[in-house]
């Protein structure tokens, strides 16, 4: 057997073994914070560098744990993003199949992200579409709803996620808008927080809209008719 023939058949089994090792690496980087809350996310890394140079940005986010976060912000956000989320295991696919449909008939273009699904791209990944970034997501999302609980996925989700430009989880929006802390927050606050979701630099939980207020109110109704925070526990 030529040198050539053995360097081609060891560089072929390398590349056989490169998914092995994206595998493992991925798992690394996820099992870990089942126990441990991590510290920054890939959004805000990627907020943090665009801040560079912006008069008066200051990226605020401070992590609360779950008995630290008023009860109504985890179902709040659940009534407006992902109501199946108990249920499903990581991807809605009747939300999915809804979602085609309505972008095949030429309608508005319509997404059908879970929480989990949210979590994945919001701490490891990045903004966009692409199909690259989605099948990264997709395995992501898997090992986060093997590794960790329900309970902790929603947890990491409302303190990384985004309440308004630079303002990153819970309780730096509780202080930012209501000027409180997250464990003191009422129920429409926690409405109007849950309503700003969809574009956090559009809509404003401090001064909202009648898009965000008819929001609010949808989802406090929507809070009710799944059973309240018990809805998640």
């Amino acid at each position: 057997m030529t040198g050539g023939t053995k360097g081609k058949r060891r560089w072929l089994r390398r590349l056989l073994w490169l998914p092995v090792w994206l595998a493992v690496f991925m798992l690394l980087q996820v099992a870990p914070l089942r126990w441990l809350d991590p510290p920054t996310s890939m959004f805000m890394l990627i907020r943090q560098v665009e801040g560079f140079g912006e008069p008066g940005f200051e990226l605020r986010q401070d992590w609360r744990d779950a008995d630290q976060i008023a009860a109504c912000l985890p179902i709040s956000v659940v009534a407006a993003e992902d109501q199946t989320f108990p249920e499903h295991s990581g991807f809605d696919l009747r939300a999915i199949e809804k979602a085609l449909d309505s972008n095949a008939e030429g309608g508005r273009v319509r997404g059908a992200s879970t929480i989990s699904q949210q979590v994945a791209k919001n701490l490891y990944l990045w903004g966009g579409g692409g199909y690259l970034r989605k099948g990264i997501e997709a395995v992501y999302t898997v090992l986060l709803e093997t590794f960790w609980s329900k309970q902790r996925i929603l947890e990491v989700y409302v303190n990384i996620a985004e309440f308004g430009d630079g303002i990153y989880g819970a309780e730096a929006a509780a202080q930012a808008f209501f000027g409180k802390p997250a464990s003191a927050l009422s129920a429409h606050e926690c409405a109007l927080l849950a309503a700003v979701l969809p574009n956090p630099k559009q809509y404003s939980a401090a001064r909202p809209g009648p898009y965000v207020q008819r929001r609010a109110t949808w989802i406090q109704r929507q809070v009710r008719q799944l059973g309240g925070p018990a809805y998640v526990e």
